[in-house]
């Protein structure tokens, strides 16, 4: 081996992480994994929140649509971020696999938006008199509701799906500046909605019998997240791959593997 091959040996391990027969093999042995620990964790965590926390001096019992409605809206930027970044490197070095996690992070990211705009707006009517205002937080997480949207219906426009995918990277990547108002907009600018309670740098303000149950349920809503995110990746890719020979070996040895479990 030649100096040359030697040096450019080092993204090889990369490239077969991010081939599609490896992914698909990878992620069928982790997805039952990861679907049972989210939903041991969440019911852990809601069991802990609903049977075990005392009610808020202020707010009693309302506060608790807060364990649902924090770790829905933490997923909810950490998936555009996700996905933000799948774009980036599809636009960049064509991964066929960063397409699919682009597309396959849209819909789902979508679904956690919308659970905490409306979790908000339930919290919100008890809290401050009012489901809704247009305040700097709700509008700019409508405005990532959208953009979730905009991915996943543009996706979804083109045949060409390489296409697709470059139009995609290059809408994630803009709403990106998004993210940064959701985080700061309490801070910036006069909201009815509360400062952060659960800081990542700094001390938290919330209690820490509320706090630890609060941890939980975001560790299973991001659990949550990545097994339907590799499901939804998986229908992607079955999509996508249908008529390619690898596809087929693999899921005739799948067929053939599960019959001799069977036998």
């Amino acid at each position: 081996m030649n100096k040359s091959q030697g040096g450019g040996a080092w993204w090889l391990p990369l490239a077969r992480l991010a081939s599609l027969p490896h992914f698909y093999q990878v992620s069928g042995r982790w997805l039952p994994w990861l679907t049972a620990a989210s939903l041991v964790v969440l019911l852990a965590g809601m069991v802990w929140a609903l049977a075990y926390v005392p009610p808020d001096y202020r707010q009693g019992h309302s506060f608790r649509i807060m364990y649902v409605h924090v770790p829905s809206a933490v997923v909810a930027l950490a998936g555009y971020y996700l996905m933000a970044v799948s774009g980036a490197v599809a636009l960049i070095w064509r991964v066929q696999l960063a397409e699919i996690l682009l597309y396959a992070c849209a819909p789902l990211g979508a679904w956690m938006t919308f659970l905490a705009l409306a979790t908000g707006a339930i919290w919100g009517k008890p809290t401050w008199g009012t489901f809704w205002v247009w305040d700097a937080r709700g509008t700019s997480m409508v405005i990532l509701l959208l953009l979730y949207l905009g991915v996943a219906a543009l996706y979804d426009a083109f045949d060409n799906k390489r296409t697709a995918a470059r139009a995609c990277a290059i809408l994630s990547l803009i709403g990106t500046v998004n993210i940064p108002i959701i985080y700061k907009s309490v801070d910036w600018w006069y909201s009815l909605h509360q400062p952060a309670s659960l800081r990542l740098w700094g001390e938290s303000s919330i209690h820490p019998q509320m706090l630890y149950p609060l941890l939980l349920m975001i560790a299973g809503f991001y659990l949550l997240f990545a097994a339907a995110l590799l499901l939804n990746a998986r229908l992607e890719l079955l999509r996508r791959e249908r008529h390619t020979g690898w596809l087929a070996r693999r899921i005739r040895e799948q067929i053939k593997e599960q019959g001799n479990v069977a036998i």
